[in-house]
């Protein structure tokens, strides 16, 4: 039956929308090669309904079927897509290695070329006006207060605040930060909110 394969990949996709899954090369390369083998059918079809005009439904029954695969597969890859530009809202420009091996070598490409236009974009805002750019990843939710109490997940070492303090940031150490400068450290998983 034509188009099981493509149906199987988008009900996967589907089970898991507020997660990203491991790229199903095997299945997609499935796709591509009845996607190949229908249009091969088509083509020699094609050229012998000259001759027995009766295999033009055939040919236009597998073009719908094509069609469908193609719609489905680019659909499979958008919401993957959209999924990876989320990721980068929430870990940044580096990916923790368990998510990064989710990606397939061409997705990781477009999600680096992503990061670095992003960054390239919040550097350009505010040139215009003396500052050196703004960090749009930051506060990704309105704060409800100004300073937080947080926990230190692991060892990182010194941490400069804006208002020139150095703190030092030990695993289990507790502290009374300000919500703009945690949240980064926060998705990064080095801090974790307490209240």
């Amino acid at each position: 039956m034509f188009c099981e394969k493509v149906t199987e990949l988008l009900k996967e996709a589907e089970r898991n929308r507020d997660t990203i899954d491991q790229y199903n090369d095997e299945k997609i390369r499935q796709i591509v090669e009845e996607m190949h083998v229908l249009f091969k059918m088509n083509m020699n079809d094609a050229n012998a309904t000259n001759e027995n005009k009766s295999l033009w439904t055939t040919v236009q029954v597998r073009h719908s079927a094509l069609e469908r695969n193609k719609r489905c597969l680019l659909a499979y890859l958008y919401d993957r897509m959209n999924k990876i530009k989320t990721l980068r809202w929430e870990f940044g420009s580096v990916l923790p290695p368990d998510v990064r091996e989710l990606l397939s070598d061409a997705e990781y490409e477009w999600f680096s070329k992503y990061s670095t236009n992003l960054a390239m974009y919040m550097r350009s805002l505010g040139q215009d006006i003396g500052y050196s750019g703004i960090d749009l990843t930051e506060n990704l939710r309105p704060p409800k207060s100004l300073y937080i109490e947080v926990l230190c997940m692991a060892d990182h070492g010194k941490l400069e605040l804006e208002d020139g303090d150095v703190i030092t940031l030990k695993k289990n150490s507790r502290h009374f930060l300000p919500t703009s400068e945690c949240q980064t450290l926060i998705r990064q998983g080095i801090l974790k909110q307490i209240s």
